[in-house]
């Protein structure tokens, strides 16, 4: 399919000025993350979190500039064909040394498929595989800095290298005492080592740069020690007085699966080779996919890229079919799942019953607002794909039917390519990890009789609402079908298209009735604002069950008093910036660090 002789000379031009855009997208994301570090030191939390928020559209940006300069330049979207297969191969040799190839593929898939018909979507034209190896990319340049740094350090003197670790980092803001948090460190890394014969390659390896999300750093590193591997991460905070602490010491995959989840937001980490980075994380978490780690590392759109490769990859190894997904459909979007693939795909109806007031725009918008808003490991995260093909054969009947009935703007099938086979095509879909519903969770478990599965979950679900308070959103429609279970047990928010800003919402008291008509009354007798909330009327839909009343109102039943969500409304508009730990509380060394102090200042 390829042509003999590269002799189209717009050719070259195309591909050099698409690589130019992706360079300037490249260059301008790494800015934007390197200047986290300064902002860190200076505890701008809001000015992190605007950072974050706005570094998500920088790529659409820079696409839509490339789209722009090409269509001006070389009229590009009237080129035939030859002459696009040649700016592929041009391009390919561009990105010979380069140090984000695979970055770079994708953003040349994106520009093409905005100026290109879908119809031409396929391996002459884009890159569904990669074409250019991201294994031991290297900077040579003398000056560079390493993707990794190691340290050789015996058991007398790792402490002092714990230290040297963090110091290289060159943080401008001092620690409270950094001596004392790396003996901390040391003992949390002794218990691991207690009956352990070091080796003769017993090193600590540790990524170059921080990982900076929120309030918080992370040094991330492993330990090695034979054949042995210890991942660990230690999130670097603010403490009293502003002065730094480390926070405490996470050890093994589960611990870092946590703190690089899904439903958390993006980090901002100043990377020349991101593949470098991606494999170094690998090791550490070989559980998690590369997509995914791209996307926690804020390059979503690789992350798409990778998702989408890995899923067509499934197709052709599986031969199950799409099925709507068990559970209570919703109101507001179609569920579909392969049961082999542990995704849901979403798609937005095309009407929507009379209590769910919204639109499609604003169905999406909420999903942006949650895609760009600080998910604190409680908000799934989502991939949005478009005019997505699927064979035909691979879809049950029922399915179709229901994709026709509730949504036929989003649905086209035919024969595309004249073969006769043919092929569904969603024009817009969401994404999103399966989880386990919680009311199926809730209701698998009362049918077992598992009291502290239960209990659990309604203690996590309460965890759950309470971060999402902290993060300044109000999730709306709060009941258990909303919310999924994680294979590691926490629960996460899903539907998202009644939430709101907890800023935007007014919480009242329900008023006393007036007389005994009113109180009598089985409608709601007051008046009620576009933004009310009344927490009272949480229970009748949420405690119907006695066991889960019960564990409910001994942990969380300040969430039906007004004043608990009015107080946390009234201290995120006066500023404050709420701590959201990715790893459980009893695991701070904050007792440690506060009982040091005073012994200090009971000997002065």
């Amino acid at each position: 399919m390829f042509p003999e002789r590269l002799d189209a000379p717009q050719a070259f031009e195309i591909a050099k000025a698409m690589l130019d855009g992706f360079n300037r997208h490249y260059q301008l994301f790494r800015s934007e993350s390197a200047r986290a570090k300064q902002r860190f030191e200076n505890a701008d939390w809001h000015g992190q979190q605007r950072a974050q928020r706005e570094r998500i559209e920088f790529y659409d940006l820079r696409v839509r500039e490339a789209v722009q300069r090409l269509e001006q330049e070389f009229r590009a979207g009237e080129q035939p064909m030859a002459v696009w297969h040649q700016v592929k191969l041009h391009y390919i040799g561009l990105l010979i040394d380069h140090h984000q190839p695979e970055l770079a593929e994708t953003f040349f898939n994106t520009v093409t498929t905005r100026i290109l018909h879908r119809t031409y979507y396929h391996n002459d034209f884009i890159f569904v595989r990669p074409a250019v190896s991201t294994e031991y990319i290297e900077n040579a340049e003398p000056a560079a800095t390493p993707t990794y740094r190691s340290y050789y350090p015996t058991r007398e003197t790792l402490h002092a290298e714990l230290v040297r670790i963090v110091h290289n980092f060159r943080l401008d803001t001092p620690f409270e005492d950094l001596e004392r948090d790396a003996r901390f460190v040391l003992e949390a890394i002794a218990a691991r080592l207690a009956h352990v014969k070091l080796r003769a390659n017993f090193q600590v390896q540790v990524l170059s740069s921080l990982f900076f999300r929120n309030k918080g750093a992370y040094v991330v590193g492993k330990i090695i020690n034979g054949f042995s591997e210890l991942p660990f991460a230690l999130p670097i905070l603010h403490g009293r007085n502003g002065l730094l602490v480390i926070d405490t010491a996470l050890f093994g995959e589960d611990e870092l699966l946590m703190v690089f989840s899904f439903a958390r937001a993006y980090f901002m980490v100043d990377m020349e080779i991101p593949a470098a980075y991606v494999q170094f994380l690998r090791s550490l978490m070989p559980r998690k996919p590369r997509g995914e780690i791209y996307t926690a590392l804020g390059l979503a759109k690789q992350g798409k890229t990778l998702f989408y490769r890995d899923f067509l990859f499934h197709l052709r190894h599986s031969s199950d079919r799409f099925r709507i997904a068990p559970g209570i459909k919703g109101m507001v979007m179609l569920v579909f799942d392969l049961p082999s693939f542990p995704y849901v795909f979403k798609v937005i109806r095309d009407w929507f019953p009379p209590q769910k007031d919204t639109t499609r725009e604003q169905v999406q918008g909420k999903y942006l607002l949650v895609k760009q808003h600080d998910r604190v490991g409680r908000m799934a995260d989502t991939l949005e794909y478009r005019d997505v093909a699927f064979a035909r054969d691979r879809f049950e009947d029922a399915l179709i039917a229901e994709l026709r009935a509730v949504a036929p703007s989003q649905l086209e099938i035919g024969d595309r390519d004249g073969d006769g086979h043919e092929e569904v095509v969603i024009r817009h879909l969401y994404i999103e990890r399966r989880m386990i519903p919680l009311n199926i969770y809730l209701q698998e478990a009362f049918e077992a009789g598992a009291v502290e599965q239960v209990e659990h979950a309604v203690i996590e679900y309460g965890n759950a609402i309470k971060d999402l308070v902290a993060a300044n959103i109000f999730p709306g429609d709060m009941l258990w079908k909303n919310f999924g279970v994680t294979r590691n047990g926490k629960v996460v928010f899903y539907d998202y298209d009644e939430i709101e800003y907890l800023t935007d919402c007014n919480f009242r008291k329900v008023p006393e009735p007036r007389n005994e008509e009113e109180e009598l009354s089985g409608e709601v007798w007051y008046k009620v604002g576009p933004h009310d909330v009344f927490p009272e009327t949480f229970g009748p839909f949420l405690l119907g069950h006695p066991a889960v009343r019960d564990v409910f109102m001994k942990h969380h039943a300040d969430l039906l008093d007004p004043a608990f969500w009015q107080a946390r409304k009234e201290r995120i508009l006066a500023g404050d910036v709420y701590d959201v730990f990715p790893y459980e509380r009893d695991k701070r060394f904050l007792r440690r660090q506060q009982a040091d102090a005073a012994a200090v200042e009971a000997a002065a």
